[in-house]
């Protein structure tokens, strides 16, 4: 196992590549991806989709994890469609099941895995409080413990693929909240809108303690957190059957194009954190647009997501309530034998 210093140096959290280095990222054109595989969680629809069907353009396997077997199947036709030749397939998941994600994993049959955007997530805006079968307040558990657990099933398949990258998308919510580690499932707080930006909260700690500790460890497998912006239906191009936007919705909302962007956009940087070879672990992406809209930046981390105090307490949590130990104990950085600590 390669010692943590001697990993190649990364660009720092809150800088951009060196121009000097590396070429200012197109988003227009993308660098080539052939033989590589790609997971994306809610690939079928949103954002989801658009980074999907950008990462299908540049050569790569694409897997749609998602639990609507019929909207995968739409979304694979209107990728196909859309991109001669791609490689598109969808993965049974349910990330409210963390019983179930092992499966899943095996389900994939692939021998390693190049990245997974953790991407899925449920946003309900009103109540009653919903919970899973497991007792867990449905977005907490979908949103950061379902790819919590769906991270220590794909560390195998990770640290098979040298350099490979762990994608979690966050919210601009979240920016504004604290997590209640003594009320992570809000039975005493529930307000769906403070309840979901804390899930994605939970999830962007994951992120950059999931680097943290990967560094730890001399992994070659990298961890990023990305956000992407104020993201409209109505300012997003149509993908029949799933999407349909017209004319007089887009002119009609169009002044919002001023301040957000459609999801086509705002998959911009899931893609970039995805394939870039100048962006480090434990980096930001996010719009440059005020963090809401336009290209993607490396931004500099929020002070609250360099809480290690918070992240530990967030991480033992969450060992506890999937059942699994992700303690990367056993991670290699060489690729090709790596595992996770319990197998």
């Amino acid at each position: 196992m390669p010692a943590a210093s001697a990993m190649p140096a990364t660009p720092a959290a809150s800088e951009e590549p060196s121009t000097a280095q590396a070429p200012q990222w197109d988003v227009h054109r993308l660098p080539r991806a052939d033989g590589k595989n790609f997971l994306v969680t809610g690939g079928n629809a949103g954002i989801g989709y658009f980074v999907a069907e950008q990462l299908a353009g540049t050569g790569a396997t694409v897997v749609l994890g998602s639990r609507d077997r019929a909207k995968a199947e739409n979304a694979i036709t209107s990728i196909t469609s859309r991109v001669p030749g791609a490689e598109v397939k969808h993965l049974p998941l349910d990330l409210a099941d963390p019983a179930s994600l092992k499966a899943a994993t095996h389900a994939l049959g692939l021998d390693r895995l190049d990245a997974v955007v953790h991407n899925a997530g449920v946003a309900l805006d009103s109540p009653p409080r919903r919970e899973t079968t497991n007792g867990h307040e449905l977005m907490f558990a979908t949103n950061h413990l379902g790819h919590f657990a769906l991270t220590h099933h794909l560390l195998p398949l990770l640290t098979a693929a040298p350099g490979s990258r762990i994608v979690t998308t966050g919210s601009f919510a979240a920016k504004s909240e604290r997590l209640d580690l003594d009320d992570l499932h809000s039975t005493r707080d529930y307000r769906p809108k403070r309840t979901y930006a804390r899930s994605k909260l939970a999830q962007m700690l994951f992120a950059v303690e999931l680097d943290r500790r990967l560094r730890a460890v001399g992994s070659m497998t990298l961890s990023v957190v990305v956000h992407p912006g104020g993201a409209l239906d109505f300012l997003t191009p149509s993908r029949p059957p799933f999407h349909v936007r017209t004319a007089g919705e887009r002119l009609r909302h169009l002044p919002l194009g001023l301040l957000v962007q459609g999801k086509d956009s705002a998959a911009w940087s899931a893609v970039r954190a995805v394939l870039d070879p100048g962006i480090g672990g434990g980096q930001m992406v996010s719009p440059r647009g005020f963090g809401l809209r336009g290209t993607p930046r490396i931004e500099p981390l929020w002070t609250h997501l360099a809480d290690t105090t918070t992240a530990a307490r967030l991480w033992a949590a969450s060992c506890e309530l999937t059942g699994t130990d992700l303690t990367l104990a056993a991670v290699t950085g060489a690729g090709g034998a790596g595992r996770s600590a319990t197998g």
